[in-house]
């Protein structure tokens, strides 16, 4: 088979036809990037590892609030909370919420007045067609895992247990909040469709769906809270000739089946340890309708196993999963800054036929 263009091998791969490799997507945090370009020197790792999709989005956003001298907090997000710089154990460096703002809203003119709602009028959406043109030959994304991603993104605001205690009682004032971000990210998330004129192939979601048991949710719950407000992104996405990708850590596999019902065309960041979420069941079970991306461990083979563990791996979910088309290569999240460099290598010299070490 000839090499096909990345926009083609993804379409084909999504349409559940066996195209001449698995697309491949790579997901890193900085320090594992840092080390993987300083190994490379300074080369793009997109284009090294063959990564067939590239993103496109607005510039500008809303003006954000300042941190107050000496203040601890780090930087505020668009939406007011405040975060702090921590070290984490692996050897990297993120941002965590530390100023819940959105909890301090206690009442509907707490929410109504609340100063730091974001607006889709922040954005500029007309440099999107040259962004496109750009990358025209590539799978061309729009959007995010934070989008709208309910569960954590307000739980960052107003701490996730009270978040889900919200829902859980219907409270006014958490649900306001949630729509808030639901219907602020809808309205962002046309904007870019239309501004990119059916030249966008795919729309990216995420919602936190799964723990390592179960869903996080009962499926009742689901249904009559999670669904409809996730289920008009996915046609949203349908409307403008794009596919929908949802991003969910954790055991979904007893949600997928209304995934698929909503129109769900591509699961993302699927992992393979969670309770249910193995790789050949779910590709025998769903793998006709779904296409799944990531199941390259990142909590056991990549970062404790060995290169040949690796490279098993990779090479089973090339040529088991992505047999018949719908499979994504790619690492079931971000991988971590304690990853060894020749476990990254290996895993992506299966993918792409090369040699790197």
């Amino acid at each position: 088979m000839s090499k096909l263009k990345s926009k083609e091998r993804v379409k084909m791969a999504v349409s559940h036809v066996e195209p001449d490799r698995p697309p491949i997507q790579i997901y890193l945090t900085p320090e594992a990037r840092k080390k993987l370009e300083d190994y490379f020197r300074g080369q793009s790792i997109e284009e090294v590892f063959e990564v067939d999709f590239r993103s496109v989005g607005p510039v500008g956003g809303p003006k954000r609030r300042q941190p107050e001298p000496g203040s601890n907090i780090a930087a505020y997000d668009d939406w007011g909370n405040g975060y702090t710089l921590v070290r984490n154990a692996a050897g990297g460096e993120y941002l965590e919420a530390t100023e819940l703002s959105l909890a301090k809203l206690k009442t509907m003119d707490d929410v109504i007045n609340y100063p730091w709602w974001p607006s889709p009028d922040d954005y500029d959406f007309s440099v999107i067609p040259e962004q496109i043109e750009r990358v025209k030959d590539y799978a061309v994304c729009f959007g995010s895992a934070g989008i709208p991603d309910i569960i954590n993104s307000v739980g960052r605001g107003r701490g996730m247990a009270q978040v889900l205690m919200d829902i859980a009682t219907g409270d006014e004032v958490g649900i306001a909040i949630i729509d808030k971000r639901v219907d602020f990210y809808y309205e962002y998330c046309r904007r870019g469709l239309e501004a990119g004129g059916g030249e966008i192939d795919i729309l990216c979601l995420g919602e936190d769906l799964g723990t390592q048991k179960g869903p996080t949710m009962s499926p009742s719950c689901f249904d009559t809270f999670f669904r409809p407000r996730l289920e008009k992104f996915i046609k949203l996405a349908h409307d403008y000739g794009a596919y929908a990708m949802l991003h969910s850590c954790g055991s979904t596999r007893a949600l997928q089946p209304r995934l698929i019902e909503m129109g769900l065309d591509i699961l993302d960041s699927v992992q393979p340890e969670p309770v249910g979420m193995d790789p050949e069941e779910l590709k025998r079970e769903f793998g006709d309708k779904l296409t799944y991306c990531g199941m390259i461990s990142t909590q056991q083979t990549l970062p404790r196993g060995t290169v040949e563990e690796c490279r098993a791996e990779a090479r089973h979910r090339i040529d088991v999963i992505g047999k018949g088309g719908g499979y994504i290569f790619a690492p079931a999240h971000c991988i971590q800054p304690d990853t060894p460099l020749e476990n990254i290598l290996a895993i992506y010299e299966e993918a792409t036929g090369k040699r790197f070490m």
